[in-house]
């Protein structure tokens, strides 16, 4: 088993700007306890940039 969670490289991770989820283990979006908050730009950009690492990374073990 790996896991392949956010790479630290990416400055979507450190935006100081408003609050939001993301963790080196992976992409996490915060919520409100009504369902009233969806997930931010930001959020869904970690979300996206763990995918292509994930898929890069696959791409490597398959070789």
């Amino acid at each position: 088993m790996v896991i392949v969670g956010v790479p630290y490289s990416i400055p979507e991770m450190y935006t100081m700007s408003e609050i939001a989820g993301g963790t080196p283990y992976g992409a996490t979006t915060i919520s409100a306890p009504d369902g009233s908050r969806f997930a931010s730009d930001v959020e869904l950009r970690i979300a996206h940039l763990q995918g292509s690492h994930v898929a890069k990374i696959a791409t490597k073990l398959h070789g």
